[in-house]
């Protein structure tokens, strides 16, 4: 049996019965109508909700996790175009900061959060933080399974129109390309004949599948900055711009 037919007891047109999730409304958010609903139900699904609810469980094993992995690369393709033709003087290195301010975690966060994603999740109450609010790891995957459903929906013009109707406005507020926090960092460092700064991963939180690293960044003189992110990459970025903070600060 197909995950679709499966779950025809949970979908009644644009409503999910089980919750009071309205695809219809989410749809508008997006400007996608998912013709297969049962792929909009995946992605809204987290992996911690599945215990509860035995049919999605048997439907989608591992909730959302396989849209998410398939959305982060639609992402990436998709604003990589979008850049491309935004900005055709623009060398690699400018595009590249473009696109790693666009696609991070927090980006995505506040893009989740300003379409009211976070009421439309399945989601355990263990993986609530403080307030009933949605972690924001969760609301960044989320976003990105979306894009996946879409992709599998529609195909790959769906999910770029999507990407353009979600990021258009902060790509066109990108007057110049962002500087990298770890380049400015090193930078200042330079200027002031310091060594360069140091990073070092100081601890991993949450379950294997989904880490938060913990990354410290040392620079002469100055008390350690941390950041924490869903990859090393992103954690070292984020103590950097901690550090740069301190220092206008200072």
């Amino acid at each position: 049996m197909a995950a679709g037919d499966s779950l025809e007891p949970l979908l009644h047109g644009n409503q999910l019965s089980s919750t009071d999730v309205d695809l219809a409304a989410l749809s508008k958010e997006l400007g996608h109508a998912f013709s297969r609903a049962a792929l909009a139900v995946e992605a809204l699904t987290h992996r911690s909700a599945l215990d509860r609810q035995p049919e999605l469980k048997a439907a989608f094993p591992n909730g959302n996790e396989r849209l998410e992995f398939l959305g982060d690369r639609v992402l990436s393709l998709a604003m990589a175009d979008l850049l491309l033709k935004r900005f055709p003087g623009e060398r690699e290195g400018e595009l590249a900061r473009r696109h790693a301010a666009l696609v991070r975690a927090e980006t995505l966060v506040e893009i989740a959060t300003s379409i009211g994603l976070g009421s439309h999740l399945r989601l355990g109450d263990s993986e609530r933080a403080q307030g009933d609010k949605v972690k924001p790891n969760i609301l960044a995957d989320a976003l990105e399974a979306l894009l996946g459903a879409i992709l599998l929906d529609a195909g790959f013009a769906a999910a770029a129109a999507c990407v353009q109707r979600l990021w258009g406005e902060r790509v066109s507020e990108q007057v110049t390309a962002p500087r990298d926090p770890k380049t400015t960092l090193q930078e200042w460092a330079q200027a002031r004949r310091l060594p360069l700064p140091a990073y070092r991963e100081v601890e991993r939180e949450g379950p294997p599948h989904a880490p938060v690293f913990v990354v410290d960044v040392v620079l002469k003189g100055h008390d350690p900055a941390r950041g924490r992110g869903g990859s090393k990459r992103e954690a070292e970025r984020l103590a950097a711009m901690e550090m740069l903070e301190r220092l206008e600060r200072t």
